[in-house]
This record gives structure tokens, C-alpha cells and sequence, in this order.
């Protein structure tokens, strides 16, 4: 017979992770988060960055960045996901974090409650120049009004100096 505490101790810690490209329902990439063998995710809600960045489409795959740039942009909307440790290291794999993107814990404000939330999100942190004079969004969508559609590539993009 288990131990009611020896039970809990094995429940893995969830994490609030915030996504706004790829990954989000009915984007290219977000099978990621509902593939088993990549742990678990539970859909929370759409929200919004409590502070402004800029979330652009760059490179040669039209790529969705947010850029840590606070205070510039827009309150980005998008989604957050309850996730367990194994996605959690898997998203970080996709990332690449922390060579390309970084994680890093922010505010947002879903939108359904109003209420503000920590979680985690993906942000660029070494880009060029001329990533802040492109459009910013609000919300992405890989087949949007700006025309951009994101490439799905197995080429090693990991290298800031690529965008």
C-alpha cells in the first residue's frame, strides 16, 4: 500500500507556459503540445503580455519572435498551457533555450478573468539591429494578413546571426 504523502511527492510540478507563435491551437507547430510522449499540457486561456514587445516575423522561415525589448510593441495575445516538467524540457529543446531563446518568467492577464498570472515565455534576446524597425504584431496567425507564412524547416536555425 502507497503512502498518502509518499503519492503526492511523486505528482510532478506544473509550470505556466505562454505561447504566441507556432505553438499556439491551429498553428504549424502546435502538435508539440498535445503529443503525449512530449508530456503533458492542459490549455488554461488566451491572454495578454502585461507589458508591451515586439513580436515580429523575420528570417527565412517567417519565424515569430518576441524580442525582450519591454515597453516596445504591443501586449502580445496568446495562449497558456499547464505544463508538466517532460514538456516543459521539451519545449525548451524546440526553443533551444537558453542558446536562442531565453525563458523567462513574466505577467499576463487572461483575458476571460482578467486575472494576472506568472508564466513562462520565450524571448530573443540576441537580435539584429533591424528586427525592431520590422511591423509589430499583436497576435500571430502563420497564415495572416501579413502575408509571412512560416516555413517548417529541419535546418539547425539556432544561431542568432541566421534571422
Amino acid at each position: 500500500m502507497m503512502l498518502p504523502w509518499l503519492r503526492c511527492s511523486r505528482i510532478m510540478p506544473r509550470h505556466s507556459v505562454f505561447v504566441y507563435g507556432t505553438l499556439k491551437r491551429g498553428e504549424p507547430n502546435h502538435h508539440w503540445l498535445t503529443e503525449k510522449e512530449n508530456g503533458d499540457a492542459l490549455f488554461v486561456g488566451t491572454a495578454n503580455t502585461k507589458e508591451k514587445y515586439p513580436l515580429v516575423i523575420a528570417s527565412r522561415y517567417n519565424i515569430p519572435y518576441t524580442l525582450e525589448l519591454p515597453g516596445k510593441g504591443e501586449n502580445i495575445e496568446g495562449e497558456i498551457y499547464d505544463v508538466d516538467d517532460n514538456m516543459l524540457a521539451k519545449l525548451d529543446v524546440l526553443e533551444d533555450h537558453p542558446k536562442y531563446y531565453e525563458r523567462k518568467v513574466k505577467k499576463a492577464v487572461l483575458q476571460d478573468s482578467g486575472e494576472e498570472v506568472d508564466i513562462w515565455i520565450y524571448l530573443l534576446h540576441h537580435y539584429k539591429p533591424h528586427m525592431i524597425e520590422l511591423p509589430f504584431l499583436k497576435s500571430y496567425q502563420h497564415n495572416g494578413d501579413h502575408g509571412l507564412k512560416y516555413v517548417a524547416s529541419e535546418d539547425d536555425i539556432s544561431d542568432p546571426d541566421d534571422i
